[in-house]
């Protein structure tokens, strides 16, 4: 999939699914209020071809941007990378880490479902493999979430956000990494494990983003 076709999937989602009236989270969250910080789907949404995965989760009011309504996490699993053991930083159970997984990005949306932004965060939010932003920027295509059990719409959504914003993705990693190699130099390598939870942002403004595109 290339950037343009990219573009068309996601305003065919996001089209279909305001038709339906059924914003992304309505169709990830259960029935009745969501608990903050629990992951929906409980285990991930996993896909079984790639083996690519995300889930969405919901922070407490007074920890997050007010006009946010929650967001998604995006991963790569390791051995989609052609050098899995080239990573920076990994979970304290190494190899026995009950997820082998690398953090792309989180993608904020509105309460309205509508993306707010994409940020990059420290290893310990999600407790990644962390790489290099040059070796994820070169494994951004084989992202893919199409294969998930979750909703389809949301599962092709989410594909072709990371094609359509693979620029800005790749910036926002390389950012991160210079923030983190500021925080190393700084404590050690104590600082992937605690605190600076948010390192690099990119606002997302859609509309702009389609009408660079030049798309009908």
């Amino acid at each position: 999939m290339n950037e343009h076709e990219a573009a068309e999937v996601v305003v065919a989602t996001i089209t279909r699914m305001a038709e339906e009236g059924r914003p992304l989270m309505a169709r990830v969250l259960p029935v009745g209020e969501a608990h903050f910080w629990a992951h929906y789907p409980d285990d991930d949404a996993r896909d079984s071809m790639s083996r690519s995965r995300w889930y969405y989760h919901v922070h407490a009011p007074g920890e997050r941007d007010p006009a946010e309504h929650g967001h998604f996490h995006l991963f790569l699993h390791r051995t989609q990378l052609d050098d899995p053991g080239g990573f920076l930083a990994a979970p304290a159970e190494g190899e026995d880490a009950p997820a082998h997984v690398t953090h792309i990005a989180g993608l904020s949306v509105d309460r309205s479902g509508v993306p707010l932004a994409w940020f990059a965060t420290n290893r310990w939010v999600t407790d990644e493999f962390l790489y290099p932003a040059d070796t994820m920027i070169a494994h951004l295509d084989r992202y893919d979430v199409d294969n998930t059990e979750e909703d389809g719409l949301v599962n092709r959504f989410l594909t072709a956000m990371v094609t359509l914003y693979r620029t800005e993705l790749a910036d926002l990693l390389r950012r991160r990494d210079l923030a983190q190699a500021e925080l190393v130099a700084s404590t050690g390598i104590a600082a992937y494990e605690a605190d600076n939870d948010v390192l690099a942002t990119c606002p997302i403004d859609l509309d702009a983003k389609i009408d660079s595109l030049g798309l009908e």
